[in-house]
C-alpha cells in the first residue's frame, strides 16, 4: 500500500507542477500591456525616422560631395571626392535598410488602416499620412538607386527575394499614394496620433498640412519627370494650384532636435564628431560670381576670408584648412527639410518657364525671398540681389540655367538630396571635380550588400555602372525587364 501510495504520487507530480507553471505564467502576465501596437504610435516614430535616417544623414551627405556643395576632405567622404571605392556594395548597405524598415513599419499602419481587413479600418488620418511617408521614402529610394524592390517587397518570408521593379512603373504608384493620401485626410477619422513630429504638437491640428505636403511633393515629383512626360511642368503647376505650400510656415520639416549629445541635428554632430566635409569650391564660385550676400552666412572663415576645398583635389583634413557650413556649425538644433517652400517656388518657376507663363520671373523672385528669408535675410536684401545679380544673367537662352543655379545655391547644405536630383535631371549648374571625367559622375548608388548578397533578383550590371548608367528619369535605360 505504502508503494501504490509512492507511485500514485509520483504520477500526480507532473500534472500539479504543470498546473502550477500554466497559473505562473498568466500571473506573471501584464494585464495592461498591450501586445500590439497601434497605428498611431507606429507612424509618429516613422515621421522620426524618415527626417533622421532617410533624409538626415549619408545620403544627403554623399549627395552634396557628388554635387559639389561640399568637397569630401576626410575619410569616407574625401574617398567620394575621388570616386575611390563608390562601387562597393557596402556604401550605402546601411541607408538602404534603413530606408526599408522605415517602409515596412509604414506598411504595417497602411495594414492596420485598411479599409476591408485592417484591425483599425476608420483611422484614416494615419492611413493619409502613412500614405504621404511611404511616397517620400519611396521616392527617395528610387531616386538614389534606380530599380528597386516594391511590387513584392516588405513580404517578410512569404517572398524572401522580391523582384526589381523598374522606376517608370514605381513613380506612378508615387503619386497614386499621394491622391490616396489627399482622400483620406479629407474623410472623418476614429484615431488620431497624438505626437507630429514633422508639424508639431498633435495631428488634430494638422490635417492641412499633410494635405499641402502631399500637393507640394506631388508637384516636385512631377518636375523630376520632365525628361520623361511632355506634361511634367504643367502637371507640377496643377498640383500646385491644387492646394500646396502657401508659405514657409506650412513646410515639411522635422523641428524637434535638442542641443544634446544624442538629440542634435546629425550633420551637426557628424562635423563635430568626424569633420569629413568643406565647402565646395563649385558652390562658392557660383556665389562669389553674383557678390551673393549669403556667403556671410554659409561659409566660416579662414584667417579672415572663405577659403573653399577645390572638388576632387583637396589635401585631407579635419579643420583648419578650408571653410565650413556657418549653417551646420551653429545648427545643433537646426531643422531637417523633407520639403521647404522655396524649393516649391523653385520647381513653380522652373515649370511656368517651361509652360511659358508670363509670371515666372515674378515667382523666381518670389523664390529668391524665401529662400533668403530662410537664412535670416531680409526681402530688401533678396530684392538687390534679384535686381542686380539675377535679373541680368535672364538673358535669352540663360533662364533655365539660372532658374536652377539659383535653386541649387539656395538648397544649401540641408537640402543637397534634391540639388543630386537635379543636377542628374538637367545637367545644371556645371560641375567641375576632374574626376567625373577621368573616373565618373555618380549617377546612382551602388545595390546594397544585403542584396546582392541574398537576392538573386539584383540586377546584372558591369562593375562600373554608377558611372555609365543614369537613372530612368535622367534619361538612362532602365536595368530590369
Amino acid at each position: 500500500m505504502k508503494i501504490n501510495r509512492i507511485l500514485l504520487l509520483a504520477a500526480f507530480t507532473p500534472f500539479l507542477f504543470s498546473c502550477s507553471e500554466d497559473v505562473m505564467d498568466d500571473i506573471n502576465k501584464e494585464k495592461n500591456e498591450t501586445t500590439e501596437m497601434s497605428a498611431d504610435y507606429i507612424i509618429t516614430d516613422c515621421g522620426l525616422k524618415t527626417a533622421f535616417e532617410t533624409t538626415g544623414t549619408d545620403i544627403a551627405w554623399y549627395s552634396s560631395v557628388y554635387i559639389e556643395h561640399s568637397a569630401g576632405t576626410w575619410g569616407q567622404h574625401a574617398s567620394a571626392d575621388t570616386r575611390t571605392g563608390q562601387t562597393s556594395s557596402s556604401l550605402m548597405n546601411n541607408n538602404w535598410n534603413s530606408l526599408y524598415d522605415v517602409l515596412k513599419n509604414l506598411k504595417f499602419v497602411l495594414d492596420k488602416t485598411d479599409p476591408i481587413n485592417g484591425t483599425e479600418p476608420n483611422n484614416r488620418w494615419a492611413r493619409g499620412i502613412a500614405y504621404v511617408l511611404t511616397a517620400y521614402n519611396l521616392a527617395v529610394a528610387t531616386d538614389m538607386w534606380g530599380e528597386v524592390p516594391w511590387t513584392e517587397a516588405l513580404q517578410g518570408t512569404i517572398i524572401m527575394q522580391p523582384k526589381y521593379d523598374k522606376q517608370s512603373d514605381i513613380y506612378p504608384k508615387i503619386f497614386a499614394m499621394l491622391d490616396s493620401a489627399i482622400a483620406n485626410l479629407n474623410l472623418a477619422t476614429t484615431g488620431l496620433p497624438s505626437v507630429d513630429y514633422i508639424y508639431g504638437g498633435t495631428f488634430a491640428n494638422n490635417k492641412a498640412s499633410w494635405i499641402r505636403a502631399a500637393n507640394s511633393l506631388k508637384a516636385r515629383y512631377w518636375m523630376r519627370l520632365s525628361n520623361r512626360n511632355t506634361n511634367a511642368a504643367a502637371n507640377a503647376l496643377a498640383a500646385i494650384n491644387a492646394g500646396a505650400f502657401t508659405s514657409a510656415a506650412q513646410e515639411m520639416k522635422f523641428a524637434k532636435y535638442e542641443k544634446t549629445a544624442t538629440a542634435e541635428n546629425p550633420w551637426y554632430q557628424f562635423l563635430n564628431d568626424r569633420t569629413h566635409l568643406s565647402v565646395g569650391k563649385t558652390l562658392y564660385d557660383l556665389m562669389n560670381d553674383r557678390n551673393d550676400p549669403r556667403i556671410a552666412f554659409y561659409f566660416s572663415l579662414i584667417e579672415g576670408v572663405v577659403v573653399p576645398a577645390p572638388n576632387g583635389t583637396a589635401q585631407q583634413t579635419q579643420g583648419g584648412v578650408y571653410s565650413q557650413s556657418l549653417l551646420t556649425i551653429n545648427g545643433a538644433t537646426a531643422p531637417t527639410p523633407l520639403m521647404t517652400y522655396h524649393e516649391l517656388l523653385f520647381i513653380k518657376a522652373e515649370a511656368e518657364f517651361r509652360t511659358s507663363a508670363a509670371t515666372w520671373q515674378t515667382t523666381l523672385q518670389d523664390a529668391i525671398r524665401a529662400a533668403f528669408a530662410s537664412k535670416g535675410l531680409n526681402q530688401d536684401t533678396a530684392d538687390n540681389y534679384f535686381t542686380n545679380k539675377v535679373t541680368p544673367r535672364l538673358t535669352s537662352g540663360n533662364e533655365l540655367n539660372e532658374i536652377l543655379t539659383q535653386k541649387y545655391i539656395a538648397l544649401y547644405e540641408h537640402e543637397a538630396i534634391e540639388a543630386y536630383n537635379d543636377y542628374r535631371r538637367t545637367g545644371i549648374p556645371a560641375m567641375h571635380n576632374p574626376n567625373n571625367k577621368t573616373v565618373g559622375f555618380v549617377n546612382r548608388f551602388p545595390w546594397a550588400l544585403s542584396e546582392v548578397s541574398s537576392n538573386q533578383n539584383v540586377p546584372q550590371t558591369e562593375l562600373n555602372y554608377i558611372y555609365t548608367t543614369k537613372v530612368w528619369w535622367a534619361g538612362g535605360d532602365e536595368l530590369v525587364p
